[in-house]
Parts: C-alpha cells; structure tokens; sequence
C-alpha cells in the first residue's frame, strides 16, 4: 500500500512541476519573436545616421595628446615557408594585409568616456553594462545660440524649452547637445581653440539629478570651457559617462529617434573609441535604409586599396 501511495504521490509531484514550468515558459514561448516582429515593423524601415567621426591620423585631439600613427602590420614571429619575422603583409604576397595603430591615447575621436577617467575609483570602460546598447536619444539644438556667440554653453533653460515643445526627457534617455561644432573637424586648430560651444554645469546637474538621463553626448572634445573643466570633473566624479567628438547631430530629430552605442572595451580603459548610430522614422529625410545599405554583400571599393603617405588605407592610395 505504502509503495502505491508513493507512486501516486510521485506522479503527482510530477504533474504539479509539469503544470508549474508551463505557467512560467508558455509566457515566454508565445512572446519568443517580439524582438523580431518590432525589428520587421519599425527598424527594418528605419533610417540611420551616423554620429561618428572615424579616426585618424591628423584630427583634434586634446592639446595635451598627440596624434595616432597607422602602419602595415609586421609579422611578430617567423612562420616557415610563409612569412619572415618582420615581414610587411601584402595582398600579393599572403593574401591579406592588415594595419597597426599607435594611438597614444583612449581619448581620441569620437568617444564614451567613463568616470575612471577622472575618478580613481570611478567604473573602467570594461565596466560599462551591456544595457547602454540601445536608448531613445533626444537632441537639444542650441545651434542658433553658438552661432551668435562660439562659446555658448547649453542652459537650464535650454532643456526646458525643449521639454515645454516635445514633453519631458525621458528618463534612461541620451541626451545630446547639437551646437554644429563638428563641421569645424578639419580645421584642426580652429576645433579645439577657446571660445567652443559647451554644457553648463547646472544643465547637466538637471538632466542628471532631474531627469536621470543615462548620459549627454557634445560635438567638442571637452565638456565646457571653464578652468577646472568643473562639468567633466562633475561627471566622473559623481559616477557619470559622456559622449564626445559627435557628429551629424544636424541630420537627426530632436525627439523619437534612438541611439545605438557601441564601443571598443579594453579591460579597465580610462576612455572608448565609440561608435554611435541614431536610429529615426522611416520618413525622415536624412540617413539610410537597409534598402540602400543591406550591408551584405558589401559593396567593392572604386579602386585597389592602397596605403597612403599617412598609413591609412585608400581606393588607388
């Protein structure tokens, strides 16, 4: 009796575990595709812009760096019958060839700094969550004001005209500071000269404490121009990262887009060589569709790539 009554007890349990994993996977079963389905209706169609500047070697950098240096790659070791110690990889030769670059600093180009970059006990960029992949972006145009006068910090009252126009800031949002600096890139020495548009301290003390913005984004390579550089310090000390050296930020709506932010992730980096790509509607008029842009197959080069007088890798050099 007592050996039935455990196997009806067993079956039991069994069913009652059965039942229970149902009640918790068929949730998630019957939602499987919901990426995919918001992928098909809305970023399938969507445009995308790019607010990178591609590094390289002569650029603005912070006065205190120097710039990076490229150059073919060299064979680290001798490989019999295939490559010498020292040998320059060549599409002739081995079929491939790659580049080395000299970058004497993570704080160059477009970038996502994190708080170690100040702080001494601040998160590395190895420490940043894989939660920054993807946010809504909002864009505070403050163009007309630098254009007035160069070195226009944004305002408190900046965002609040901006929030009294299209709602409030979202809260987990990027928020970046249009001021169409990024178009004086190639004048170098004009770039990084004083007066250059900024973020006041008080604004970003707002979308932080207020508004609980993930973080801000700016076209300079500094934050303001105070003498402390007292927004930066602000920033990193209070746990914060930033985006700077962004670009195209002109082509962009200032509500309903979103941003996707990647960055290269050396283990306990002070900065990140970041790459950030805003996603608007598809009837926006500017960036490109995967329609234009499928990305596979990518399309051929107008030329042989040739390495120019600088190392960098050009159709017919």
């Amino acid at each position: 009796m007592r050996m039935f009554h455990s196997r009806i007890a067993h079956r039991k349990t069994a069913t009652l575990l059965i039942l229970a994993c149902s009640c918790f996977s068929a949730p998630l079963m019957a939602d499987e595709d919901a990426l995919w389905r918001l992928y098909e209706s809305s970023l399938k169609d969507a445009r995308y812009i790019d607010l990178t500047h591609p590094f390289e070697p002569e650029q603005p950098v912070w006065p205190g760096f120097d710039n990076a240096e490229f150059r073919p790659a060299t064979a680290g070791r001798t490989i019999e019958g295939y490559v010498e110690k020292g040998d320059e990889f060549t599409y002739e030769q081995h079929g491939f060839v790659a580049t080395a670059y000299t970058l004497p600093t993570d704080q160059y180009g477009t970038q996502l700094d994190p708080p170690a970059h100040w702080n001494p006990n601040g998160a590395t960029i190895s420490d940043i969550p894989p939660t920054y992949a993807i946010r809504p972006l909002v864009v505070v145009d403050i163009s007309d004001q630098v254009a007035q006068a160069p070195g226009y910090h944004l305002q408190v009252s900046d965002v609040e005209s901006w929030e009294a126009e299209h709602g409030r800031i979202p809260e987990g949002s990027v928020v970046m500071v249009r001021s169409d600096w990024y178009k004086r890139w190639h004048d170098r020495e004009r770039f990084n000269q004083k007066p250059f548009p900024g973020v006041g301290l008080q604004a970003l003390k707002f979308l932080h404490e207020q508004r609980h913005i993930l973080f801000h984004g700016h076209e300079p390579l500094d934050t303001d121009t105070t003498p402390t550089l007292e927004g930066e310090a602000w920033l990193m000390h209070h746990n914060y990262a930033q985006a700077e050296g962004v670009m195209n930020l002109d082509k962009v709506p200032e509500k309903g887009a979103l941003v996707a932010i990647g960055f290269a992730r050396p283990l306990g980096g002070t900065g990140g060589y970041a790459r950030y790509i805003a996603i608007a509607p598809g009837d926006w008029s500017y960036g490109v569709t995967l329609e234009q842009a499928p990305g596979a197959p990518l399309p051929q080069q107008s030329a042989p790539l040739m390495r120019d007088a600088k190392g960098v890798m050009r159709p017919g050099g």
